[in-house]
């Protein structure tokens, strides 16, 4: 690797992200020791498979780092071809875990598709004449939507919700019209809309099972179901507020010790934080959390070119999704979509693309400099 890169490493993003990592592990550890089921008797179990998933994950953004995140015509197209066939692959050989067959080979390739088709859209984006009209939109529609729909079969609602998310948010850096996406985005909301109550009513088929539905809106009221699915939402709200300012002290939450919040180490684990760690620690999370997305959108608008501007804009609003979607749903007012906090949740695959992701977005920022390659 080039020493000038090293130089010209965004080292805060690094060190944020490795306190993120490192409280991460400790969460996790503090969620999985007492379960047997888990850890098979093994307390650092859950945690070393994270830490080994960190370290693939720092191997690979240092092999990143030593490339430059432009890429040729014919390498984008193989990457789009090969992402294609691998979710594909998903949905005919791929595992069933928590209702949705995401898993192949033990990974979940949906959660590397999210950074490589931020990497190709970028591209994509940069190399387009016009955004201007919703005849402009047909190609950005179609270019992500062939992943997006096979993501949605699997079905992976949360991943799916961030594709839309990075992609609106990206095609309006590209310079697409603000008012014109949101004409798309409420027609969609209104599709939606359409197809609840035409379910409800009608009795029409949904594209997502019963008990995803009342997974979905079940932060509405949550009290309706309390032992079906307004539990899980209930729990994570008596978490969060149990922890009042200072926590019960690191390993002490018993919501989660003592099994009445399930998806402890995964899905809510802000909440565990919460309890263990109180406001303060939410708190300072979060603040790590905003000193990276600001970091990262000073690279963005720094960059030295289009391309990277956009691919950073992407990863930013990535991981933005990520905070606010999980944090939201450990509070009670998003929807459960499954969505892990990066960094801290439990989960190879989520840990591994994380990683990437910010491997791409400091090779954008070290090569910020026209003059130095």
């Amino acid at each position: 690797m080039d020493r000038r890169l090293l130089k010209n490493l965004d080292y805060t993003v690094l060190v944020v992200v490795g306190l993120l990592v490192i409280v991460g592990l400790l969460m996790v550890y503090s969620a999985t020791n007492d379960k047997t089921q888990l850890t098979g008797g093994d307390p650092f179990y859950v945690v070393k498979k994270q830490l080994v998933a960190v370290v693939i994950g720092l191997i690979v953004m240092v092999i990143i780092l030593s490339f430059d995140y432009r890429i040729s015509d014919r390498m984008a197209q193989l990457l789009y071809g090969s992402n294609i066939i691998i979710l594909v692959m998903v949905l005919v050989f791929g595992t069933v875990r928590n209702g949705a067959k995401s898993w192949l080979f033990g990974v979940q390739p949906s959660e590397f598709s999210k950074v490589l088709m931020i990497v190709l859209f970028g591209k994509y984006l940069a190399e387009k004449e016009s955004l201007r009209s919703f005849y402009d939109f047909i190609g950005p529609f179609f270019y992500m939507g062939v992943p997006l729909f096979l993501i949605m079969l699997q079905p992976d609602l949360g991943t799916g919700l961030v594709f839309i998310f990075f992609m609106f948010i990206m095609m309006y850096m590209a310079g697409a019209p603000g008012k014109k996406l949101l004409v798309v985005v409420l027609a969609g909301i209104l599709s939606v809309a359409l197809m609840f109550l035409g379910n409800k009513y009608l009795g029409i088929p949904m594209p997502i099972k019963e008990y995803q539905v009342n997974r979905l809106t079940s932060f509405i009221n949550p009290e309706k179901d309390p032992h079906g699915s307004g539990w899980n939402v209930i729990q994570a709200v008596i978490a969060v507020g149990s922890g009042q300012f200072s926590g019960k002290g690191l390993f002490q939450g018993t919501q989660g010790r003592l099994g009445y919040l399930p998806e402890n180490h995964t899905d809510f684990i802000f909440a565990v934080l919460c309890e263990e760690l109180g406001f303060v620690g939410g708190f300072g999370v979060l603040f790590l959390f905003f000193t990276f997305i600001w970091r990262g959108l000073r690279i963005a608008f720094q960059a030295r070119d289009k391309t990277g501007s956009l691919i950073a804009v992407g990863i930013i609003s990535m991981f933005l999704f990520h905070v606010l979607e999980n944090v939201g749903m450990n509070i009670g007012i998003m929807p459960i979509t499954g969505i892990p906090l990066p960094f801290i949740s439990s989960g190879g695959s989520s840990m591994i693309a994380s990683l990437v992701a910010v491997g791409v977005l400091s090779n954008i920022w070290a090569r910020r400099q026209k003059i130095m390659f």
